[in-house]
């Protein structure tokens, strides 16, 4: 059965008389009902003209830039004849000017349930800035397509906060965009904003991507599947480093590979050490590929493709640590940590803003054991479930 979305309700005389005033509307291009219409369409059919302005998160509101750090321009929109402002490029955060007139602010993006996924954090900058001025939010919801049941991944820790990690949440947080806006709005904005969120009528937290049988429209560039935004737990580690995540390929974000990794071999000793672990939800599959952009541009590399197994026992976070430990130690110097400006930090490493600490990477270089590992993850655990209980919309 598939699973309605919020906008798919938005018409519902209750929902409709939310839109008072002026709207604006955060969106990009997943932001589509279950039978495909875009959600500005729809808007505009039920508020015409007092539909103002448009935004777009990081990627843009068309999701056509790919890459972290490539910024989006604000322009006028060739269909809605309306203001676009990027709030992925000089500012993160709606300035007083890109608020002025509005009444209702309208969010309906579909995230990937996990920390270093940008939109919850551009949601976190709109919430301060419409407390800050006034304006009513409504978040439409969507579907966490990781689930909301399974909760993976150190909490962040404050020394490390970036554009990746601005709160201290896990790796996969288990929460909706609509249950993150209200977690925000309660645990962390100085002046709380008027949030609305309109719930999906039958999702249920158990639910993966695949159970509700909808379409899946990439919410970034490089999440061609759903499937992959389960690897992406662990894959996304690697945007840390020099090892290929598969950008440039047609499967990114599943794929991991260098030029100097032999697959096969890899492979085999990369599931035995899964299954060791008793990370059995996940397997390993040998891969080569040439790159056609990004790292190792039109270069081959070999490496493995991530295959979810069961997705209910797949741990993505602790195969992706011990992914990254096998290859530091088996690439030796052919191995580096990216020391490259990431999401808008200039110092230090990009991996440790990525684990949201820097005891994970010393945990790689020391080829420390998976329980020592899971002694980091859990640390704090108890008290974000605690917290995040209270706002569970599911």
């Amino acid at each position: 059965m598939s699973v309605n979305y919020a906008i798919d309700i938005l018409s519902e005389p209750e929902n409709r008389k939310l839109l008072t005033g002026n709207i604006a509307l955060l969106a990009h291009s997943a932001s589509f009902s279950t039978n495909l219409i875009h959600t500005a369409e729809i808007i505009q059919s039920l508020c015409g003209s007092s539909l103002k302005k448009l935004f777009g998160p990081q990627h843009g509101f068309v999701t056509d830039v790919q890459d972290n750090m490539i910024e989006t321009k604000d322009f006028i929109h060739p269909y809605f004849n309306i203001p676009v402002h990027s709030l992925y490029g000089d500012v993160r955060k709606p300035t007083k000017q890109m608020l002025e007139g509005i009444d209702t602010f309208i969010v309906d993006l579909q995230d990937v349930g996990t920390r270093v996924y940008t939109y919850i954090h551009t949601l976190n900058y709109v919430l301060e800035a419409c407390a800050e001025n006034g304006i009513k939010v409504i978040i439409l919801d969507r579907p966490n397509p990781i689930g909301g049941e399974i909760i993976e991944g150190n909490i962040l820790n404050s020394t490390f906060k970036s554009f990746v990690g601005l709160h201290p949440i896990p790796m996969r947080h288990g929460l909706t965009m609509g249950e993150m806006a209200l977690f925000i709005n309660q645990e962390f904005l100085g002046s709380a904003c008027e949030v609305k969120v309109i719930k999906m009528p039958n999702w249920k937290r158990s639910n993966f991507w695949d159970d509700g049988q909808n379409q899946w429209i990439l919410p970034s560039p490089n999440l061609p599947t759903w499937e992959g935004t389960i690897s992406f737990v662990g894959s996304v580690l690697f945007e840390g480093t020099n090892i290929s995540e598969g950008r440039g390929t047609t499967r990114s974000l599943e794929i991991i590979g260098h030029p100097k990794i032999e697959a096969f071999s890899f492979a085999k000793k990369f599931n035995n050490t899964l299954e060791k672990n008793n990370l059995t939800g996940m397997q390993a599959r040998p891969q080569v590929f040439l790159p056609t952009f990004q790292k190792h541009q039109g270069v081959v590399c070999q490496g493995i493709q991530l295959h979810t197994l069961n997705k209910l026992t797949a741990r993505p976070w602790s195969v992706g640590q011990l992914l990254c430990r096998e290859l530091f130690h088996l690439l030796a110097e052919d191995f580096q940590w990216s020391t490259k400006p990431y999401e808008y930090q200039f110092d230090g490493y990009a991996i440790d803003y990525i684990n949201g600490d820097d005891q994970i990477r010393k945990w790689v270089e020391a080829n420390g054991e998976l329980s020592d590992l899971k002694k980091l993850e859990k640390v704090g655990h108890g008290e974000f479930n605690e917290k995040t209980r209270a706002i569970q919309l599911y």
